[in-house]
């Protein structure tokens, strides 16, 4: 994948996230427990950018007609059939968010606030008023306001939030974990090892530069969109870190 200026641009925060000091944190099970309580909400909201780009960049009304590039249309269907009815370590298809959860119960973590949430938003209630029913921490709330405010920005910002903010970004993160978690208890961990190890997989061989091909596209070597897409992208990069801070504070807190 070739590097572009907004690739260079970004690198300071990307590579600060990824030596964050979150993931020497993750070295005892209580830790990984929070980690994933805090998670949860962001393995959610990333299916609002995924639906957002596909609601725009392809066709889901009727009368069907072609739109777009037709590399990326199968790209970002291929997500929501990846991320909507993957196939779990038992050949079940699962949303990987329905996976995550299920990851949170074999490893004991506590997924009462995140059941909240969804049942309120089932009831037809906001996603704000979801949040105060669920009640998660105020870095969770925060990074999944910022999602959301990214998902109904422009398409460029949203594209650019979900390349560098998500897909970009995730395997390097999660390299490390995966081994850890392989090393400590393999049974109780193996369903959350197994969702993460299909992200690095899907994302850093083929979402992610697919990813970073479709904000190309819309950026379009425009000077104006390019700024749109390195403040979006700053945006997710930052509030990701956010999250990573308040996480590394409650396990700290715990201590």
């Amino acid at each position: 994948m070739e590097t572009t200026p907004l690739d260079r641009s970004l690198a300071p925060t990307r590579e600060a996230l990824l030596a964050h000091p979150l993931y020497a944190r993750l070295a005892s099970e209580d830790a990984v427990l929070r980690f994933m309580e805090h998670h949860v909400f962001a393995v959610w909201d990333f299916m609002c950018l995924v639906k957002t780009l596909q609601r725009r960049l392809t066709c889901v009304e009727v009368p069907w007609l072609p739109t777009g590039d037709p590399v990326e249309r199968r790209f970002l269907n291929e997500i929501v059939l990846d991320e909507e009815s993957d196939l779990d370590a038992e050949g079940r298809p699962r949303s990987h968010f329905e996976m995550y959860v299920d990851a949170m119960d074999a490893a004991g973590a506590d997924t009462r606030p995140i059941a909240r949430f969804i049942d309120a938003l089932r009831r037809g209630e906001g996603v704000e008023a979801a949040l105060d029913a669920a009640g998660p921490s105020p870095g969770v709330r925060r990074f999944v306001e910022t999602t959301l405010a990214l998902a109904n920005a422009s398409d460029v910002e949203a594209a650019a939030a979900f390349a560098f903010g998500r897909e970009l970004v995730i395997p390097p993160m999660f390299q490390e974990l995966v081994g850890k978690l392989r090393e400590r208890d393999p049974e109780r961990f193996a369903p959350l090892a197994f969702y993460l190890e299909r992200h690095i997989e899907t994302d850093g061989e083929q979402h992610g530069p697919i990813a970073h091909r479709l904000v190309e596209r819309l950026v379009a070597g425009d000077p104006a969109r390019n700024a749109l897409a390195l403040g979006a992208a700053r945006r997710a990069l930052d509030a990701r870190r956010g999250l990573w801070d308040e996480i590394v504070a409650a396990i700290d807190g715990e201590r």
